[in-house]
């Protein structure tokens, strides 16, 4: 869904964004104690918006990704980049997200075009399968558009090419077992007995 210049006065869309990117400056710098996405790399379809395309997403951070976005539309063609924030719901196989980037794209009536990008999102890693699904909402403002500002809401569907290394029970027994080892290399080392053994 789009908003031509005219639809709406310039005011309440500027501090609209405004607040977003401020939302979304704050949540980067947030602690968060719960765990976020379940892989590194996922990459897949997005429908939504009126476009159609790829999307990709590779972790860099505990709890970021970056996501790029290639898009299509029967008049336009488009790249996005996203930094990425995620925050855990009931644990790591559903979380929400929050982020910021810009795109660039070839419009066949108005020519190149770019603008800035905000997008908050939820998605799940469903159950015994490599996949994840996830909603969002990404608003933009436009340079060089016949739009000054345009509101999609997509769909996308990810396959999980790399997947986050988990230890059983999210690592309750991790630090138990570290200590364990360590004694008994301590041990080992010692030696025992006349000859050492």
């Amino acid at each position: 869904m789009t908003f031509p210049f005219s639809a709406c006065p310039a005011a309440p869309r500027a501090g609209l964004l405004a607040g977003l990117l401020l939302s979304t400056a704050a949540a980067f710098l947030a602690p968060s104690a719960a765990h976020a996405q379940k892989y590194i790399t996922a990459a897949g379809l997005r429908i939504g918006g009126g476009q159609y395309g790829l999307t990709l997403q590779q972790k860099f951070a505990p709890k970021a990704t970056i996501e790029g976005l290639a898009l299509a539309s029967s008049r336009e063609i488009s790249a996005t980049l996203l930094a990425e924030r995620h925050f855990g719901i009931l644990g790591p196989s559903l979380n929400y997200y929050l982020g910021a980037g810009g795109h660039l794209g070839h419009h066949k009536d108005d020519g190149t075009f770019g603008g800035f990008d905000v997008i908050i999102g939820a998605e799940y890693k469903i159950a015994f399968v490599p996949l994840v699904v996830s909603v969002d909402f990404k608003p933009t403002v436009e340079i060089n558009s016949a739009d000054w500002a345009r509101f999609p809401t997509a769909f996308s569907v990810r396959y999980i090419i790399i997947k986050e290394k988990t230890s059983f029970l999210g690592g309750i027994f991790d630090g138990k077992d570290q200590k364990k080892s360590k004694s008994k290399k301590k041990d080992k080392g010692k030696g025992g007995g006349l000859f050492g053994l």
